[in-house]
């Protein structure tokens, strides 16, 4: 599949997982392929204080957009930007769109949302998805990339609209509701992307969260991303002793030995991440795409770059249907 065609296909690509499976370095790595597929992105960001702006050079978001890769240069590469959307946020916006600007602000700082929020569960969630939703209606990017929250929330955090409907049958909060849900099912406009790491644990609870998003809210499933994959290098089987001399390279004494166990030890890691992700491909019948292992404590704009090119070859493979359910 064209990367072009990918990010044509879905106008919303939400970003799932577990907390610590990188799923806003995945967030981001999308973002810069879309762009470097000629496709301008927005990130949205919902729950504050990331290190997404750092892996593109910038301190910290904000509610209003902040520009993270400049498009129309001479790479051809599309705008990146971004923004955080807190409920409190889109509460006051929404006020003021209504011609209540005079108490929005005061409604929040009095804790009047904390009280609806506990009278009628999801309706922090709901805010920030219909915001969501009029970013998605608007165009206001060709595609927008929502970088969800951790996976147990994100179950609750995508039901927020079906709950709701039930919960209140007339209004403006039923008819938010409505759209949210039209948006979320309708697989055309939105895929979800859940993101794991080659382990079992990781692997189990995305299977989990898989079904249960499936089940419970509805939504199309994107592709798996899968992040941290140890790449397998030719020469990992070779004694370090014989490529040294094969490279008229000398070795110190001892270095030999420790090079063998530094390459046995990646053979054997190799080899328990391709079995999670055989395990995967068995349990969940979608496409994968994967991200290789950083050695490198912090990403910054060259490795994101690098994991941005590794999205696009990944989904220049893809091949197949990409909803659970559809074909699959």
């Amino acid at each position: 599949m064209k990367p072009t065609e990918y990010f044509a296909a879905s106008r919303l690509l939400i970003v799932a997982g577990k907390g610590g499976v990188g799923k806003t370095v995945v967030t981001a790595a999308l973002a810069r392929a879309a762009a470097m597929a000629g496709r301008s992105s927005l990130i949205v960001e919902v729950e504050g204080k990331s290190g997404l702006p750092l892996m593109f050079g910038h301190p910290e978001l904000g509610y209003d957009e902040l520009v993270l890769h400049k498009g129309g240069g001479t790479d051809g590469h599309a705008e990146v930007t971004a923004r955080t959307i807190t409920p409190d946020a889109a509460l006051i916006e929404y006020l003021e769109d209504h011609g209540l600007s005079r108490i929005s602000k005061r409604l929040v700082s009095s804790g009047a949302l904390d009280i609806v929020a506990t009278a009628a569960p999801g309706i922090r969630d709901i805010l920030v998805l219909g915001k969501v939703k009029q970013l998605q209606r608007s165009a206001a990017a060709d595609v927008i990339i929502l970088d969800a929250p951790a996976a147990g929330h994100a179950i609750t955090f995508l039901r927020s609209a079906r709950g709701l409907m039930d919960a209140v049958k007339v209004g403006p909060i039923n008819t938010q509701a409505k759209d949210v849900l039209e948006l979320l099912e309708d697989h055309d406009a939105c895929q979800v992307l859940l993101v794991t790491l080659p382990e079992e644990t990781p692997v189990n609870e995305l299977v989990e969260t898989a079904f249960s998003l499936e089940d419970q809210v509805g939504v199309g499933l994107g592709p798996v991303v899968v992040n941290g994959l140890y790449e397998d290098y030719p020469g990992l089987g070779e004694p370090a002793a014989k490529a040294a001399e094969d490279a008229d390279v000398s070795l110190l004494a001892g270095e030999a030995e420790a090079l063998d166990e530094a390459a046995e030890f990646r053979r054997h890691r190799i080899a328990l991440q391709a079995d999670q992700v055989d395990r995967l491909s068995e349990q969940l019948p979608l496409p994968q795409l994967t991200m290789p292992f950083l050695f490198q404590s912090e990403i910054g704009p060259d490795e994101l770059d690098r994991l941005a090119r590794a999205m696009l070859v990944g989904i220049e493979a893809l091949d197949v249907d990409l909803t659970l359910g559809e074909g699959s």
